[in-house]
């Protein structure tokens, strides 16, 4: 029998390119989305997180489960009822899924559940993350802390639990890459704020091959850091993205007191930056990256 991979979030960005490397892999793929809709070679199975619904059959036969479902972070103000979906989107959808798993004599082998690098703070400065480094206490580091406290409670079933703290995903399908790249392209793209802010990265395939050796691998437990190496700052990636793309850099630095009247609260998310080392992966895994530096990422997905 084939292995069954439950994934939430699965129509996102992480989430198309994972379900493609599992279907090539042999596995079975299913969702659990909002709404019946038809996707080719995945399973969909309806889910109602405020009710407490999950569809009969979505948890029959499962190997492996994954979260990625989550509020878009950058799309939109922070208005305090956004800023309730981002935290509850993350955190109450695995609840309920380990609340229907408890009542269960079956269950996953193994969980794989995104987190994000903001757990140590949206500005960290020059300050060197590692996986042992205290928590942050803005509003999106309390968003890690409880998106992977939600998580726990599927550990605490005796399900093997790996928490993937995500970097910026190189991509041209979505993410920051194709927002920062379009303005490049047309011989504008400019640093934003003071540009020296720190961003840990990662290819797409790179992300998605680290949440397969998460579930295949019995070793892999807990959380790790799923960047690259090294960390670039804003304007080392502006500039990367303008030679990749063959083109000028000679805007000035967009101010931030610019970005804060068009973002709000928000403009944190691209004014700060983190400086996050992969300890944990370098260390005690064989995991290797294809794409481990900046420019092949960047080539991959821009030219």
């Amino acid at each position: 029998m084939e292995k069954k991979v439950l994934i939430t979030g699965g129509t996102g960005l992480i989430g198309k390119r994972l379900t493609e490397m599992l279907l090539e892999k042999g596995y079975t793929v299913a969702y659990l989305s909002r709404k019946k809709v038809n996707i080719p070679s995945v399973q969909v199975f309806e889910w109602d997180i405020q009710k407490g619904y999950i569809e009969d059959g979505a948890l029959d036969n499962l190997h492996f489960l994954v979260h990625l479902a989550g509020t878009n972070v950058g799309e939109g103000r922070w208005t305090e009822e956004r800023k309730k979906s981002i935290l509850a989107s993350r955190t109450e959808s695995i609840r309920l899924i380990a609340r229907k798993l408890s009542e269960r004599n079956e269950k996953p082998v193994a969980f794989a559940s995104a987190s994000g690098i903001s757990y140590y703070g949206q500005d960290t400065g020059d300050q060197q993350n590692t996986e042992t480094t205290p928590a942050g206490h803005d509003f999106l580091s309390q968003v890690s802390i409880e998106w992977e406290k939600a998580a726990d409670t599927i550990a605490a079933l005796g399900i093997r639990t790996v928490k993937l703290r995500t970097g910026i995903v190189i991509s041209k399908t979505g993410g920051a890459i194709p927002k920062m790249a379009l303005p490049a392209r047309f011989g504008v793209g400019a640093p934003l704020g003071s540009g020296q802010q720190w961003i840990s990265w990662i290819h797409l395939d790179d992300m998605c091959r680290m949440y397969l050796e998460a579930l295949e691998n019995e070793a892999w437990r807990g959380a790790y850091n799923a960047v690259a190496a090294p960390p670039v700052t804003n304007e080392g990636l502006t500039k990367a993205i303008c030679t990749v793309l063959r083109r000028p850099q000679w805007f000035p630095n967009v101010p931030a007191f610019a970005l804060k009247l068009v973002l709000g609260e928000m403009a944190a998310v691209v004014l700060g930056g983190n400086y996050v080392i992969n300890e944990r992966i370098e260390r005690e895994t064989a995991f290797r990256y294809q794409y481990g530096d900046l420019e092949s990422a960047l080539k991959a997905e821009l030219v």
